[in-house]
This record gives structure tokens, C-alpha cells and sequence, in this order.
């Protein structure tokens, strides 16, 4: 192999400093006219005993000869599966603390090089023109062995006698810092629909790396509340169907190469009689894990925790106490504080969720502010006007983009404030800032990143109102995912036609049915962007 338009001073600097201009002329020499760069380290190792050289240098070049190399090697666009990157060498070297003379800040307390065996991973990654490289961790190595000898998750586990999620843990890091490469996701917004806007210009937002499955396991819940959306009577979920569901999880991400979370909720999931059982199983295959429920015991939080901390703990509060407790019963606000400060100690990341009234809207933002310290994120959803909460009222419109006004102000000296309802978005477009990915992080997500089961295996487009696209006991996941039925929901509605926003909208399909419209050809009633003047009415 040539130079390439480099010469060896170009593709050895480190080597080159280090030596100095004497000892590099004279090794110049030896590799001749022809330049031949894949030869220094070999002529470095020659040379040790006639030339007064540091001991690691040969090793030293190898690893710089493996930039050249990465930086040469070409990477594919688009990849079928899981791969891996062609940039990748793998440079094994008797020294230790190499990599330190490739860090961009020398510090003084760098290691200095010392004997050892190591593993060193030079790689490209996708889209930059930087090389990369560090001491190949175990994780490293194992993700490279599994990809080029084609060991699937599951015999890698099996193999090493560890759980199955730490193998596909060591597959998503590899790929994320783009030592594989992974396929694109098949979560997508469809192109025909969503392409006609100003904002279709921007990637953000049109393709879904995780997909999650909201998961009601059962129907039981020991609260409730004025506003429930479902109290019906379904059948108990039984473990060994449940675990029939996972396996359809772990098959749909994989056809549509994205990474599942699981979102358990009822009824208040820690209820189901076999949650610890199935909490676990959900986690051996890899699945990142929250939970949607009520206060409970810590004792009962620690045991799931010894088997792997949520992702997120999401409880619900309706206002100030008062109200809180008249909408979810009495001392539902105090043992909410006090689950809290549980979830807290044991470094639970901790969501609020608040249902938004016209009776609860003005306690909004005070309740933020009783939660600053209390909690880690608060967000609120509009009334869904379904089940018992056709029994509750929303604000006017106009009230209501009021409202959205005074709450995004306040969010901004109040970090427990999240954003979530779609048509904050409104705003921030009149305003001319860089709009959020609203409800779930690509506007509406029903049927796109997100669905929802019941323990009776009806899957639903989303769980706030009669959606249903399938049952999971007769059809698989990908099957529903695929089907007419599904697909429409995650069309935008008509009404949203040319909107501006529409992929980071939708508004809420919910909301526009307890108003008893068609959410297929009418927008959400609440909806305040005129899109000829970009006005409020």
C-alpha cells in the first residue's frame, strides 16, 4: 500500500515528535524511496537496539498506521443489519496508556507507558471525518465477536451465562458510537403525508430510534378517580401470555431496528399478582423499563430495583391537595409528596403527571412550584372527555392558549416544568423558535413510536380513547404495526392539512374525540394557529 497522497511524516506525527528530526531522517532512509507506510512498525522494531528509541514506539505505530488505515477505508451509506464498521481495527500492543498520546488535552497527570498486554479499537465513525480510538473494552470485544462470527443475542448470553438485555446493552453501545453499524430504523413518518410543510425540510422528528409498548397489565387499581377513562371489566393477563408478548416485542424491534421500552401501567401495575416476575423477564431480554403507578411501599420499589432501576417512576397528582384529593381520594396528595422523596432517595428518576381541567388549570403552575424540589419532571395532558371523565369539563380555547402562554413563560425559571402538549409548538413556530417534539417526541405518537396494550390483548392506537387497531393474542405486533387500521391513525388528520407544524403536532386524537369529531378529517378543537396569518384567534 502507498502513501495515497500522504507522506510518512503525514501518517506517523506522534512517532515522527517523538523520535526528532535526526532519528526520523535515518528511519526515512531505511524504508527507501518507495515510501512504503505499512512498514514502519516493523522497521521500528528492527531498530531498537540501533537506535535509542522508547520500547513502546513500535506499538505506537501500529495504532497510528491503524488511523491511516480507518481513515481510508470507506463506510457504507445504508446497511441491511447490523454490521460491522469497516474503519474498525483492532490494534494489539505489549504497552499500556498508549491511547493518552492521542489525547487532543495532554494533562499532566497522563500515565505514562508501562508493560502490559492491551487491545486498542481505532474506528471512523458515520459521518465524521475524526478517528477515533480507546482501550477495547469487554463490552467492545464482545459486541465485535457476536457481529462478525454471527452469534445472536440470546447463544451470547447463554455462552457467558449473563442476561440476555447486557448482551443487546453491549450491541446498542457498540453501534452507538458507531463502532457497528445498524441499520435505519423502520419507525418512519410516511413521506406521502408528511413532506409537504416547511418544517418537512428538517430530518428532526421523522424517524423513531425507540418504540415503546404501554403495557395495562391489569385492570385493578386501588384508587378511583373522577376522571378515569376506563373502569371496564377485562380479562385478567395470565404470565405465560404475557411472556408471549415479549417475544412479539422483541420480534417487531428487531424487524424495524429500533430498541423497545416497555411502559407497565393498569390499573396501577404493581398490582398484577406476577409484576415482579414479569418485570424481570422484561429486563433479561433487554427492554428498558417504567413504571405508570400509584404510591407504594419501598420495599416493594427495592425489590424491582435489585433487579434493574426504571428508566422513569410516573405517579399522578390533579392540583393542589385539596383538589387532588377530591379528584383521587383523600390522602392521595400526602403519600404522593412522601413516595416522592422515596423515589428520590433511591435515585428514581421521578415523573408527575397531571390531568388538565378547567377546574385544576389555574393550580398548574403553583403545584410546579411545590414540586421543584419534590420531583424530577412534571408534564400535564388535556382531558380526555371518555369513560368517567365525560364527566369533567375543559377550558375554553381561547383560556386555554392563554394558559400554554403563562406556563412555557414560567418554565423557564422552573426546571420540573416539562413540555409536552403539541400545541405548545403553536408558540414557539409564531415566535420563530426551535420547536419541541411535543407528546411523544414526534408529535402525536399513536400507532407511530408508541401503542398500548390490555391484559385482554386489545392493542390500541393510544389509551385515552377507543382506538383499537388489533388483539395481540390473535395478530403479532407487526402484523397490527402494519396494518390499514393502525396506519391511519398515524396519518395526520385532514384537518391538519399544510399545517406548518403537523409533524411535531397532530394535536390530541383524544381531546378531539370526547369533543365527538371525526379525528381523521378534523383538527383538535383546541387548536389555535391560523395558517394564513400565523395568528391566534
Amino acid at each position: 500500500m502507498g502513501a495515497l497522497k500522504k507522506g510518512l511524516g503525514d501518517i506517523y506525527p506522534v512517532c515522527r515528535a517523538l523520535l526528532g528530526s535526526t532519528l526520523w531522517e535515518r528511519i526515512q532512509e531505511e524504508i527507501g524511496a518507495n515510501n512504503q507506510v505499512e512498514t514502519l512498525p516493523d522497521t521500528l522494531s528492527r531498530n531498537r537496539g540501533g537506535l535509542e528509541i522508547p520500547g513502546y514506539l513500535p506499538d505506537l505505530a501500529r495504532i497510528e498506521r491503524a488511523f491511516f488505515r480507518a481513515g481510508i477505508a470507506e463506510i457504507p451509506s445504508t446497511v441491511e443489519s447490523l454490521c460491522l464498521n469497516p474503519t474498525v481495527q483492532l490494534v494489539q500492543i505489549a504497552w499500556k496508556n498508549l491511547p493518552c498520546f492521542f489525547s487532543p488535552t495532554q494533562e499532566r497527570d497522563v500515565p505514562l507507558p508501562e508493560p502490559g498486554n492491551e487491545l486498542v479499537v481505532v474506528w471512523k465513525s458515520p459521518g465524521s471525518v475524526e478517528i477515533q480510538l480507546r482501550t477495547a473494552t469487554k463490552q467492545d470485544l464482545l459486541a465485535l465477536k457476536m457481529v462478525a462470527e454471527g452469534i445472536s443475542p440470546g447463544e451470547a448470553a447463554a455462552a457467558a451465562n449473563v442476561q440476555l438485555s447486557i448482551v443487546r446493552a453491549a450491541l446498542d453501545a457498540a453501534a452507538h458510537d458507531g463502532i457497528l453499524l445498524a441499520p435505519a430504523s423502520k419507525i418512519q413518518r410516511d413521506r406521502l403525508y408528511f413532506c409537504r410543510t416547511e418544517d418537512s425540510r428538517s430530518p428532526d422528528f421523522f424517524s423513531a430510534s425507540v418504540f415503546t409498548l404501554q403495557w395495562h397489565i391489569t385492570q385493578d387499581c386501588d384508587l378511583h378517580c373522577k376522571h378515569c377513562y376506563d373502569r371496564s371489566e377485562r380479562k385478567p393477563l395470565e404470565l405465560a401470555s404475557a411472556r408471549k408478548i415479549l417475544e412479539d416485542l422483541s420480534l417487531f424491534c428487531e424487524s424495524k431496528h429500533v430498541r423497545g421500552q416497555i411502559s407497565f401501567s393498569g390499573g396501577n401495575p404493581l398490582l398484577y399478582p406476577d409484576v415482579k416476575e414479569l418485570y424481570r423477564e422484561a429486563s433479561e431480554r433487554g427492554f428498558a423499563l417504567a413504571i405508570l403507578g400509584n404510591p407504594a411501599p419501598r420495599e416493594q420499589i427495592e425489590s424491582l430495583i435489585s433487579i434493574e432501576k426504571p428508566a422513569f417512576f410516573q405517579v399522578s397528582l390533579e392540583g393542589l391537595e385539596e383538589h387532588n384529593d377530591r379528584i383521587r381520594g383523600t390522602g392521595h396528595f400526602e403519600r404522593t409528596m412522601k413516595f416522592l422523596n422515596i423515589l428520590r432517595d433511591l435515585k428514581i428518576y421521578s415523573m408527575v403527571m397531571l390531568t388538565l381541567t378547567k377546574e385544576n388549570m389555574s393550580q398548574v403552575i403553583p403545584l410546579c412550584e411545590h414540586l421543584r424540589d419534590q420531583a424530577n419532571l412534571f408534564t400535564f395532558n388535556r382531558l380526555a372527555m371518555v369513560g368517567e371523565g365525560a364527566n369533567l369539563g375543559l377550558p375554553s380555547p381561547r383560556e386555554y392558549a392563554t394558559f400554554l402562554e403563562n406556563y412555557i413563560a414560567a418554565s423557564e425559571t422552573n426546571p420540573v416544568m416539562g413540555l409536552k402538549d403539541n400545541l405548545m409548538n403553536i408558540i414557539f413556530h409564531e415566535k420563530g423558535m426551535k420547536l419541541f417534539g411535543g407528546c411523544t417526541g414526534y408529535g402525536c405518537g399513536a400507532a407511530f413510536n408508541f401503542i398500548s396494550v390490555l391484559p385482554d390483548g386489545e392493542v390500541h392506537a393510544c389509551r385515552k380513547f377507543p382506538s383499537q387497531v388489533g388483539n395481540i393474542f390473535h395478530n403479532s405486533l407487526i402484523e397490527i404495526y402494519d396494518s390499514g387500521a393502525a396506519r391511519r391513525y398515524r396519518q395526520r388528520s385532514e384537518g391538519c392539512d399544510l399545517c406548518p407544524i403537523e409533524r411535531v403536532c397532530g394535536g390530541c386524537l383524544a381531546v378531539t374525540h370526547g369533543h365527538g369529531l371525526d379525528i381523521f378529517k378534523e383538527r383538535d378543537p383546541y387548536c389555535f394557529i391560523n395558517r394564513d396569518t400565523s395568528h391566534y384567534y
